[in-house]
């Protein structure tokens, strides 16, 4: 005890007499040797039964040795608090780095969450809003208008060498790049006018200049100077249509040619309509289906439902709608929705959404607005009914239904749109969204002609039997008869 340090031994005493100038130089720095240095240090020196020195001021004489026992729970955790504290922090610099990336119009790598993400639908819903949707147009536009004004350059001297074939395929690579550039539509309008002779296509392209800059004179020039051309070719094809269609109204309701028409019309109509959402089915399938309720192996259950719903859907409208007098109201609208998406989605068949959509570069009104805008475009079908897309799901073939409602009404078939022709049909929607609807109503037009040329042909004493709208044989394998549902379930067969 004589040098102030605990002997229990002569070993011990040379690592003790080894400490104390250390020990001496610590106390009068006013410094103590940390409990975990000083446990590493008698661990080292084979002295583990050695005690530590009091502390200063501890009567008691305690020891290191608590300190070391309650240091190692607090090392763990101090540990676990922060690597709780890291990934709070990483996921918040996660979250804050994916809304910047947003916000800049950039996409973001979302992984699938499950196989349902993959169904094909009506429309997109898209989480972007609409500055972003605006943002990345705009973007866009200023990297492609150099390299789609150099081809606008070269497209014009090709034209006035007299290279046709190779100035419209420049014009149409500025297009591609530069869609919403006034100067390329209105040149590309001027070239389709002057030397392909396609006025109405021209007007399109005057009109959606004007959408994108309104006091552009040339484009305004333009399509002031073909407009009187562009509505008397409107007023023809319109007046054709409706001769054909009194050319079919007279025809008797009891003619076996025509109720066979449209029996078969009936089968066209639901298999092209939702074939247009991405429907696999083929017409056959589709026809199985309406007819025995059977269902076909390596087919979704979605893709039967939708049949299903949509054959709900048009017997409904055939027993109830066609032929009452007034108005289509909200309630109508709501029933045929509740049938076209009951097999699919009961819940929100029937339902206005609830929650804001993007579809696309097209913002619907939101939630609130629904039911008002509803009432007030309920007449104008179809174009509107997409435009205000109040519902979640099934507002493609619940507004063809409404439209072709309106149109039996006024004694026209239902319409038929070919879902080969689906591209062009979701383009016309859009150049109506950006203000020109002319381009969708005649393509409508079109269909309803299309249609009703068929309706007369089969009924014309030509033929006897009602032709396939697409290119599938409706004839079975042995034998040459096309199996139709008729009032006494006969298998009608070629003559």
């Amino acid at each position: 005890m004589g040098n102030g340090h605990v002997r229990t031994s002569d070993t011990v005493d040379k690592h003790a007499t080894f400490c104390r100038p250390e020990r001496d130089r610590r106390v009068q720095r006013g410094e103590m040797l940390p409990a975990f240095v000083y446990g590493c240090y008698v661990r080292h020196g084979k002295a583990s039964h050695v005690k530590a020195p009091a502390r200063r001021g501890d009567a008691t004489g305690s020891t290191y040795d608590m300190p070391l026992r309650l240091l190692v729970p607090f090392v763990f955790i101090l540990g676990i608090a922060i690597a709780v504290i890291s990934t709070l922090v990483s996921r918040y610099i996660d979250v804050d780095s994916t809304e910047q990336e947003l916000h800049h119009g950039r996409s973001v790598f979302v992984p699938l969450t499950s196989e349902g993400i993959l169904d094909v639908y009506d429309d997109h819903m898209l989480t972007i809003s609409q500055s972003n949707t605006q943002l990345g147009k705009v973007q866009c536009t200023a990297a492609s208008t150099a390299e789609a004004l150099t081809s606008l350059h070269l497209a014009l001297d090709m034209k006035l060498s007299g290279k046709q074939e190779k100035a419209i395929k420049l014009f149409q690579h500025a297009v591609a790049l530069a869609p919403c550039h006034p100067d390329v539509l209105n040149y590309y309008g001027e070239f389709l006018e002057h030397t392909q002779n396609n006025v109405i296509k021209a007007n399109e392209f005057y009109v959606r200049a004007l959408t994108y800059k309104p006091n552009h004179e040339g484009a305004l020039i333009n399509s002031q100077r073909t407009a009187r051309v562009v509505e008397e070719h409107d007023r023809i094809m319109l007046r054709r249509i409706d001769d054909k269609r009194n050319t079919l109204s007279n025809i008797p309701d009891n003619n076996a040619a025509l109720i066979r028409a449209k029996k078969e019309a009936y089968f066209q109509h639901i298999y092209h309509t939702v074939g247009i959402e991405g429907n696999t089915m083929n017409l056959a399938q589709t026809r199985a289906i309406v007819e025995t309720r059977i269902a076909v192996s390596g087919k979704s259950i979605d893709e039967h439902n939708e049949i299903i719903g949509l054959d709900a859907a048009m017997k409904y409208i055939n027993a109830t709608l066609v032929n009452r007098v007034g108005s289509i109201s909200i309630k109508d609208i709501l029933e045929i929705h509740r049938r076209v998406l009951g097999h699919v989605d009961p819940v929100e068949g029937g339902q206005f959404r609830r929650t804001q959509v993007y579809v696309g570069g097209h913002i619907p009104p939101g939630p609130d607005s629904i039911h008002y805008l509803m009432e007030e475009y309920a007449a104008l079908a179809h174009y509107k009914l997409v435009h205000i897309h109040p519902f979640t799901d099934g507002n493609g073939r619940t507004s063809r239904l409404l439209m072709n409602m309106i149109l039996m009404q006024a004694g026209y078939p239902p319409v038929i749109i070919h879902k080969q022709h689906r591209h062009k049909y979701y383009e016309y929607l859009q150049l109506a969204n950006a203000g020109d609807v002319r381009p969708f109503v005649r393509f409508i037009a079109e269909c309803t002609e299309q249609t009703l040329d068929l309706f007369l042909w089969a009924t014309s004493e030509f033929s006897r039997q009602v032709p396939a709208l697409s290119q599938e044989t409706l004839f079975t394998e042995k034998h040459n008869t096309i199996i139709l549902e008729d009032d006494n379930n006969e298998i009608l067969e070629n003559d």
